[in-house]
C-alpha cells in the first residue's frame, strides 16, 4: 500500500493589478501554487500578483509574480508571456527550482556542521591519545560503519574533518581503504593486496 504525504494547505493570496481576476484564473493559480507543498513542505503561505505591461518584444505582456513565505524563507519568482496561464506555469517552475536549489544547500550545510562536530569530537579523542599514559599503550578503540565510497569522495571526507588520513570501504572493491595526505600536497590511497 502506498503511502501518500498529507499536504499541509497554503494560504495564497491572489491579486490583479490594474486588472480584474476571473474565478478561473484565480482557481488556476492557487492549484498550481499549492502544488508547491510537495516540494517544500516549510511554506506557510503565498501572494501571486497578475498584471498586463506592455513589454519589448511581447507587446502586452502578462506577468506574474508569486512569492513564497514559511520558516525563515522568503522565495520569489516572476515571468512574463502572452498567455497569464503560461505565465503561471512559468513562474511555478521557476520556484521549483529555487525550492531544490535551497533545499541541497541545506542538506550540504546539514552534512558538513555534522562532518565538523564529528572532527571535534574526533580531534579532542585524538588530543587524549596524544596525552596518554606514559608508556604509549592503546588508549582508545573506535569502531563505526563504513559506507561504500569512491576514492574522491574520502578525500573529501577526510578534508571535510581536517584528517591527514581517512579509513573508508571502496566501493568499487568493497575492500578497505586508508586516503592520505602526502608530503608533497596530493593523495595517497593504501589497498591491501589479494
Amino acid at each position: 500500500m502506498a503511502r501518500t504525504r498529507e499536504l499541509r494547505p497554503i494560504h495564497v493570496i491572489v491579486q490583479g493589478k490594474h486588472m480584474d481576476v476571473t474565478p478561473a484564473l484565480r482557481d488556476y493559480a492557487e492549484t498550481k501554487v499549492g502544488k508547491i507543498a510537495r516540494y517544500f513542505d516549510q511554506i506557510q503561505d503565498a501572494q501571486v500578483v497578475l498584471s498586463v505591461e506592455r513589454r519589448g518584444g511581447l507587446g502586452k505582456a502578462q506577468v506574474v509574480e508569486i512569492t513564497v513565505r514559511g520558516d525563515g524563507v522568503v522565495l520569489r519568482g516572476e515571468d512574463a508571456s502572452s498567455d497569464m496561464y503560461a505565465s503561471i506555469d512559468l513562474v511555478v517552475a521557476k520556484l521549483k527550482k529555487q525550492i531544490e536549489k535551497y533545499r541541497s544547500k541545506m542538506i550540504l550545510k546539514r552534512r558538513i556542521e555534522e562532518s565538523r562536530r564529528k572532527a571535534r569530537l574526533h580531534s579532542s579523542a585524538e588530543a587524549a591519545l596524544r596525552a596518554g599514559p606514559p608508556g604509549g599503550g592503546i588508549v582508545r578503540t573506535k569502531r563505526f560503519a563504513m559506507k561504500p565510497m569512491t576514492q574522491e569522495d574520502a578525500v573529501l571526507q577526510m578534508e571535510l574533518l581536517g584528517h591527514d588520513f581517512f579509513v573508508f570501504r571502496n566501493g568499487s572493491t568493497m575492500e578497505v581503504n586508508v586516503v592520505y595526505r602526502r608530503n608533497d600536497g596530493g593523495y595517497g590511497v593504501i589497498e591491501p593486496e589479494p
